[in-house]
C-alpha cells in the first residue's frame, strides 16, 4: 500500500470511532494521530490528554503544547504519579505496564465522563514487533490503536507528518525518562530529574540524537559514531564530565557501540520480553 492509502485506511477508522480521546505525548506518532484525527473528525470530537509527570521532560512537554496549539486541538494536562506505585519504581522490565495502565485508567475516566466513545494512542505498525509491555496495558484497558490497525510504520509517520508540515517529522523519538534508567535501579524523582538535565545539557552542546543511560554512580552516554570525536575531545569532554558530576554521577562513559534505541532491553532474556509484550 501507498501512503496515501494507508492514509485513507487511517480516516476510514477514525470515523468509526465518532469521539475520541488522544492519549497524546508530543512525539512523532501521538502528534501525527492527533492531527489525522482532528482532521478527520473535527475538533469538537477530539480532546488530547498529556500525562504529565517526573518521567516527562520539560523540553518535551513544551514541544507537546506547542505542537498541540499548531493543530488545534483542545488539550487537558492530567496528572499522573506512578513513581508512587512501588510495581512501576522497581523498574522491573514491565515498568512500561503499569506506567500506561496508570494513565489508561484515568483516560477512560475523562473519556466516560465527557463523552468521548473511545480512547486511542499512537502505537504503530512497528510496535508490534518491539518490545513494548505497554501494549498490554492498551489491551486491557481498551485503548485502540488506530495506526497499528492502518499497518503505518514510523516511516510512514514521519512521511506523512513533512507532508502536513509537522514539527515533529523530524524529531528523534523521544520515550519518557524512566527508560534511560537501568533495570533493577529503583526509579525515583531525582534519578529522573539527573538524567533530564544531563541530556538537557548534551542537547545545548548541539547534539541531537542520544541517550543518557543511569546506571546509579554511572552515567553511560550514548551518541551517533560521527559524533564519537565531538563528545571524547576538548573542551567538550571536560565540561560533559564536570556536567555530569556537578548532577551526582561518579563515574562517565561513552558507549562504543553508540546510540540505539532500547540499548537497556539487551540485557533481557528472550523468555523476559515474551512475558511482558
Amino acid at each position: 500500500m501507498t501512503f496515501q492509502d494507508k492514509y485513507n485506511s487511517l480516516e476510514a477508522i477514525l470515523k468509526k470511532l465518532d469521539k475520541v480521546v488522544v492519549a497524546y505525548s508530543g512525539g512523532v506518532d501521538s502528534t501525527f494521530l492527533l492531527k489525522a484525527a482532528v482532521d478527520t473528525l473535527g475538533t469538537e470530537n477530539v480532546l488530547a490528554c498529556i500525562g504529565v509527570s517526573s518521567s516527562l521532560g520539560k523540553s518535551q512537554y513544551n514541544r507537546a503544547i506547542e505542537c498541540a496549539g499548531i493543530i488545534g486541538a483542545a488539550l487537558e494536562e492530567v496528572k499522573v504519579h506512578e513513581v508512587m506505585d512501588t510495581k512501576y519504581s522497581a523498574n522491573n522490565p514491565d515498568r512500561c505496564f503499569h506506567c500506561k495502565s496508570h494513565l489508561y485508567a484515568v483516560l477512560q475516566q475523562i473519556a466516560e465522563k465527557k463523552g468521548f466513545s473511545n480512547v486511542i494512542c499512537g502505537c504503530n505498525f512497528d510496535d508490534m514487533d518491539d518490545f513494548r509491555p505497554g501494549n498490554k496495558a492498551a489491551r486491557i484497558y481498551g485503548v485502540l490503536s488506530p495506526l497499528m490497525e492502518a499497518q503505518m510504520t514510523k516511516d510512514d509517520i514521519r512521511n506523512m507528518s513533512r507532508k502536513f508540515n509537522l514539527p515533529t517529522a523530524d524529531i528523534p523519538a523521544s520515550p519518557c525518562l524512566a527508560s534511560r534508567v537501568t533495570y533493577g535501579l529503583e526509579v525515583t524523582e531525582q534519578r529522573l530529574k539527573q538524567v533530564e538535565e544531563a541530556e538537557d545539557f548534551l542537547r545545548k552542546l548541539g547534539f541531537v540524537e542520544f541517550r543518557v543511560r543511569h546506571h546509579d554512580t554511572i552515567a553511560r552516554i550514548e551518541v551517533r559514531p560521527e559524533d564519537m570525536e565531538k563528545i571524547t575531545t576538548e573542551p567538550g569532554r571536560q565540561k560533559i564530565v564536570e556536567k555530569m558530576k556537578s548532577i551526582g554521577f561518579k563515574y562517565i562513559t561513552v558507549d562504543l557501540q553508540g546510540f540505539r534505541s532500547g540499548s537497556l532491553n539487551e540485557l533481557l532474556t528472550k523468555d523476559q520480553k515474551q512475558n511482558n509484550i
